[in-house]
C-alpha cells in the first residue's frame, strides 16, 4: 500500500490534472502535469481506452479474452498466433518465471481460481482437489516461438493468469503513451502498482498489518514501485492465517505476514518481482533482486508479534535506516 504525498520538483509552471476511473477491480488513477489544457482530457480519455483494450486481452475474468482463448487450447497440440500485446507480456512473464524459478508463474490460473473459492467458503480443499490444480501448473510447458509470435501450451487443463504482472504492465503502458503524447510528468496508480515519469515523486509506504506510514519515504525519478502484501486480504482456516497470494508450487496462500515493496525501471518488472518476493524466502528474494539491474526491495514481516525488515542496497536501504 502506498500514499503519494506530493511531487517535489521541476514542474512549478505546469498545472496538475488528476483523473480516476474504476478499472480491473480497483481505482485507476492518472496524474498529469502539463500546460496543454486543450488536449489533456483527450489524452486521459485515450489512456483509459488503452487500459480497457489491454484488459480485454489479459483478463481471466472475461470469458472471451485472448488470455482465456489461449488457455482453452492447452494440451490440444495447437499452436496459437497471438497479438503483439499478448506476445509482449508472455515474453516478460516467461522471463519472470525463469528468473524466479516459478515463484511467479503465469500458468497458476487453476490454482488461483481454486483459492478464490477457498477464501470465499473458508474451507481448505482436499488433497485430491489441490493436487489436480497444482498438476496444471508449470511455466516450462508453454512454448513460445519468437519468430512467429506463437504460443503452445503442452499440458492439459493449464489456465493462464496474469494477476501478478498485468496491472504494472498496463500502468507502464499508460505512462509511455502519455509521454509520447507530449506529457513528460506522469503518475499512474493502477490499484497500488505505480509507474511514473519525471522526477521528484515522493512516495510513502505503510507498515505491514497497519495503516501507519513509515517515517521515511521514497523519492523516485522515472521508475515504478509495487507493494505486495496481505494486510486486508487474509483468511483464517483451521487456526492458520492464509494470504490471497498463492504459492504456485503448493497451491495454497502463503502464511507469513509480509509486505514486499519493489522499485524497478518499469511497472511490469516491479509487479512480478513483488509477487515473487512474497512467495520466496527472504534469502531467496534478496538473491533474486541482486540479479535484476536497477531494482531494489524492502521486505517487512511480522514474526512472533515483532516487525522485522530486510532490504537491498539503494534508496530503500536509506529509507529503512532506523526503522524499527
Amino acid at each position: 500500500m502506498f500514499l503519494i504525498i506530493k511531487s517535489l520538483s521541476g514542474f512549478s509552471q505546469t498545472k496538475k490534472y488528476t483523473f480516476s476511473e474504476p478499472k480491473m477491480g480497483s481505482p485507476f488513477n492518472i496524474t498529469l502535469y502539463t500546460d496543454d489544457s486543450a488536449n489533456v482530457k483527450r489524452i486521459a480519455t485515450k489512456a483509459y481506452q488503452i487500459v480497457d483494450s489491454l484488459n480485454l486481452i489479459y483478463s481471466d475474468y472475461l470469458p472471451h479474452s485472448e488470455l482465456n482463448r489461449l488457455s482453452a487450447m492447452a494440451g490440444k497440440d495447437t499452436t496459437v498466433k497471438v497479438s503483439e500485446s499478448m506476445w509482449d507480456i508472455l515474453q516478460k512473464s516467461s522471463v519472470a518465471s525463469q528468473k524466479s524459478k516459478g515463484a511467479y508463474d503465469i500458468t497458476v490460473g487453476a490454482v488461483v481460481k481454486l483459492w478464490r473459492t477457498i477464501r470465499k467458503e473458508k474451507v481448505l480443499p482436499t488433497k485430491k482437489v489441490l493436487k489436480k490444480a497444482t498438476q496444471s501448473v508449470g511455466y516450462q510447458f508453454i512454448i513460445l516461438d519468437s519468430a512467429r509470435h506463437t504460443a503452445k501450451i503442452l499440458r492439459p487443463n493449464t489456465q493462464l493468469d496474469l494477476g501478478g504482472i498485468a496491472k504494472g504492465y498496463i500502468a507502464q503502458a499508460v505512462v509511455d503513451f502519455c509521454k509520447l503524447s507530449g506529457i513528460q510528468k506522469v503518475l499512474v496508480d493502477a490499484g497500488g502498482d505505480l509507474a511514473m515519469s519525471g522526477s521528484g515523486w515522493k512516495v510513502g509506504i505503510t507498515i505491514p498489518n497497519s495503516e501507519e506510514l513509515m517515517e521515511s519515504y521514497l523519492v523516485l525519478d522515472n521508475q515504478a514501485v509495487a507493494t505486495s502484501g496481505n494486510m486486508y486480504q487474509m483468511v483464517e482456516m483451521n487456526g492458520k492465517r492464509y494470504s490471497h497470494i498463492v504459492n504456485p508450487q503448493t497451491g495454497l496462500g502463503v502464511t507469513h505476514q509480509r509486505n514486499v515493496t519493489v522499485i524497478a525501471p518499469d511497472g511490469a518488472t516491479a509487479d512480478w518481482l513483488a509477487t515473487a518476493c512474497s512467495v520466496l524466502s527472504v534469502k531467496k528474494s534478496l538473491k533474486l533482486i541482486r540479479t535484476m539491474p536497477n531494482c531494489e526491495v524492502l521486505i517487512a514481516e511480522v514474526q512472533k508479534g515483532k516487525l522485522k525488515k530486510w532490504q537491498s542496497a539503494g534508496k530503500i536501504e536509506k529509507m529503512a535506516v532506523g526503522w524499527v
